[in-house]
């Protein structure tokens, strides 16, 4: 499935793979209180971001943003093929959904410029590599992929002591075959694309702003996974490295693109997933994009 947006001189695809039932709100939101779930209830399943079981709903997905210059895809997804027996969903997968997905927004593997991983999380990565004939390759074989150097070292370090499977068959495979550019927090790509750092989530997390000397768009990857956590931004998911410094990222995010026309990309939000925000309350919204 794929959604197209634009914003500026920018084209924004979704390339989407799952949107499903996730985790219990309360599971993956240990600040969730009863009392606020219930309050959030009827909203959030007005907006398609929770089931009847009060189970998250979640989007897996990537952003393919066309600039004048490049073709970017932010987040490559879960991939095929990956042990992953800790989600029985992604475990060995085999399906052709995101390839189809790539096709029908008229992407083909070898028209990808670069490759952005917001971290390096199992379904951020997945697509980074295909397994061809018992070996990782690079699924985008002309892209360079771009991995924050905070991201890439915190992870390196982590698979040193014990074999991190993400980061051993999605991402050290394309530093081995020459395709990564492993950058500070300074680095940009012409004028369209820079690095915004909001760590939290994981140590080295980024987002990426996309416009000419504007940001037009930004993709704010796992920064937040559901629009109850845009409402109340100290809401932290249990995955997040440092709970408290992401509900600080979060809510300096959300201040710096509250009211501006600035398109955000979330990586997980049900569909339409791309919105603005606006103030609400002591909290934000993301008013989905048409």
């Amino acid at each position: 499935m794929t959604l197209k947006f634009s914003a500026g001189d920018l084209t924004i695809h979704r390339i989407i793979e799952q949107e499903m039932s996730f985790l219990p709100a309360s599971d993956m939101l240990p600040g969730l209180t009863p009392e606020l779930l219930a309050e959030s209830r009827a909203w959030l399943r007005q907006a398609k971001a929770l089931d009847d079981n009060d189970v998250l709903i979640l989007c897996f997905q990537s952003y393919v943003i066309k600039t004048s210059h490049h073709t970017i895809l932010v987040d490559s997804c879960i991939g095929n093929d990956k042990p992953r027996p800790q989600r029985p969903k992604w475990h060995m997968k085999t399906d052709d959904t995101y390839m189809k997905a790539l096709n029908a927004a008229g992407f083909a593997t070898g028209d990808i410029d670069f490759v952005m991983c917001t971290h390096l999380h199992v379904d951020h990565v997945g697509w980074n590599t295909r397994l061809d004939n018992g070996r990782w390759v690079p699924t985008f074989p002309k892209a360079r992929y771009v991995f924050a150097r905070t991201e890439f070292d915190y992870w390196n370090e982590q698979n040193r002591k014990t074999e991190v499977a993400t980061f051993t068959d999605s991402v050290l495979p394309v530093v081995e075959a020459g395709r990564a550019e492993i950058v500070g927090n300074e680095h940009q790509i012409g004028d369209h694309v820079r690095i915004v750092p909001t760590p939290g989530h994981t140590p080295g997390h980024a987002a990426f702003a996309f416009g000419r000397n504007r940001d037009d768009v930004v993709c704010s990857g796992d920064l937040m996974h559901s629009p109850l956590q845009a409402l109340h931004p100290e809401l932290s998911p249990k995955f997040d490295v440092d709970p408290a410094l992401a509900a600080v990222t979060r809510r300096n995010f959300l201040e710096r693109y509250c009211d501006t026309d600035t398109l955000c990309c979330t990586a997980h939000f049900p569909s339409p997933s791309a919105g603005r925000i606006r103030r609400k309350g002591s909290g934000f919204t993301c008013e989905a994009a048409a």
